[in-house]
């Protein structure tokens, strides 16, 4: 039995610190540790029973000060999500020395109702239509030749068209060098995307996209007819795909493009040739276009899961945006396939 409130600080220090030793173990970024310890330090101290003793409505008053305190939406979600993982860390490795020790049955304090929902925190990203995205891009192709920095225009067109046709995101992109496209890699070629997104607190995670959707000519295109004129050093494996306007003076070759510079290019292509659209067109958003699209015209969710490198089938299902009749079209070719069989078979 712990005794004092010394015995009960010091077991309580000790699985928060074997909490921190699992993430390290489990590869972990140090970055990563230290703020999941900060959190659970501050819903301690916000508490007047030890850890283990907490409640649903203990973490609902410490939610609700977040809020008062003016947090983000995203912000006090993630530390709920923190607090959700620490308590499975508890009740897994610990539920029984606590009860033993102090005889309390550990709970999991964050649950449906106080955790911050998807829509809540505006991941609700609704693409536009096919037909809108092929205006924008047919439009937006013929623009190039005439544009007035050239070069740029046509490297902005480029990126937008790898996150509409292969859903990247805009860092993986970024991070592309000559090296990464692979032609000779099967029937389409393949991009290697050596700085896809790991799990939280992890370094990134490689994968081979394959150039489908017409990815492989597009990228046939840059690479002969346009990143040769951005410099001599279109010929260096290890020059960046999609440089700046800029120079590493130091190396005489190209600087990489910034992700703030690939987002303004598509804010004003949108803004000058899809001027109905009332949203906000950001990559991610052609990224949930690029899932949508393709789950339309018939790949599976398994597969879409590999290309946008997703982790979970989960997260992939929650790119798809089918449009507002899919219900009555899947009824219609279901029957339509009934009636063939048993026609079939008469």
């Amino acid at each position: 039995m712990l005794r004092t409130a010394e015995e009960v600080e010091d077991f309580e220090q000790e699985i928060v610190d074997q909490h921190a030793l699992a993430m390290a173990a489990a590869g972990l970024s140090d970055g990563h540790v230290t703020n999941t310890r900060s959190t659970i330090i501050e819903f301690a101290r916000s508490l007047t029973e030890p850890l283990w003793a907490a409640t649903c409505d203990d973490a609902d008053r410490f939610l609700a000060e977040q809020r008062r305190l003016g947090h983000a939406v995203s912000t006090r979600a993630s530390k709920a999500g923190t607090l959700a993982v620490f308590f499975d860390f508890v009740i897994s490795r610990y539920q029984g020395d606590i009860h033993a020790l102090t005889g309390v049955v550990v709970e999991q304090p964050i649950d449906e109702f106080n955790r911050q929902s998807g829509n809540t925190l505006g991941k609700v990203r609704v693409p536009p239509s096919d037909t809108e995205v092929d205006v924008l891009f047919s439009v937006w192709r013929g623009s190039v030749p005439e544009a007035r920095k050239y070069l740029p225009a046509a490297r902005d067109y480029f990126a937008a068209s790898l996150w509409r046709r292969l859903g990247l995101r805009i860092n993986e992109t970024v991070m592309l060098d000559i090296r990464d496209w692979r032609p000779d890699l099967g029937e389409f070629g393949k991009l290697h995307v050596r700085h896809g997104k790991g799990s939280s607190g992890r370094g990134p995670k490689a994968r081979l996209v394959p150039a489908i959707n017409g990815a492989d000519r597009l990228i046939d295109w840059w690479l002969a007819e346009v990143r040769h004129q951005f410099g001599g050093d279109w010929s260096n494996p290890d020059a960046p795909m999609l440089p700046s306007e800029r120079r590493n003076t130091d190396l005489d070759t190209c600087a990489r493009v910034g992700a703030n510079a690939l987002r303004q290019g598509l804010g004003v292509a949108t803004g000058r040739w899809l001027p109905a659209w009332s949203a906000r067109l950001t990559p991610h958003v052609l990224r949930h276009y690029c899932a949508s699209s393709l789950y339309g015209a018939g790949m599976d969710l398994k597969a879409l899961q590999e290309l946008l490198g997703h982790q979970w089938l989960a997260t992939t299902s929650g790119y798809i945006h089918v449009r507002s009749d899919h219900i009555e079209h899947a009824w219609t070719t279901a029957n339509r396939r009934l009636e063939t069989r048993f026609g079939e078979g008469g």
